[in-house]
């Protein structure tokens, strides 16, 4: 099955990403991020750090989690290659997602060659058609 792919957009960066589970889906949304950015698939696992979020809907919880990306990368210097152990789950009208991102911390011989400012809402979906899972996002480029 395809992780994601790239969409057209006028100004910033569109992708939908799918999954046969939530978590499948969250976890390609991520990557398509880091894509936007570098080539997660070079990021070795060298590094990792635990992601804990929660909203009050699956769209915050999303914007919560892959706005941890950009964060890491500017706090950090850290590119993601992986996503591990992720959870989503609800309890007292509240979505929790429990992660790990695993990679590296740039290096000269990693490219970042894009800028992600901020993840939107703008167009963004989380829908499920059958046993299959679809993400939108568009992000601030």
């Amino acid at each position: 099955m395809q992780k994601y792919r790239i969409l057209p957009h006028t100004a910033d960066a569109k992708f939908q990403a799918f999954g046969a589970a939530l978590e499948e889906a969250f976890a390609n949304a991520a990557l398509a991020t880091a894509s936007l950015m570098w080539d997660w698939g070079e990021a070795k696992n060298r590094q990792s750090f635990p992601v804990s979020v929660q909203g009050i809907d699956l769209e915050q919880l999303l914007y919560r989690f892959l706005e941890e990306i950009p964060f890491l990368l500017n706090t950090k210097k850290f590119l993601l290659g992986s996503i591990k152990d992720l959870r989503i789950e609800k309890s007292d009208g509240i979505y929790r997602l429990e992660a790990v991102f695993w990679g590296d911390e740039f290096q000269d011989h990693y490219e970042v060659f894009g800028d992600v400012k901020a993840i939107t809402y703008s167009e963004m979906k989380i829908e499920q058609c059958n046993d299959r899972w679809t993400i939108q996002v568009v992000v601030d480029m």
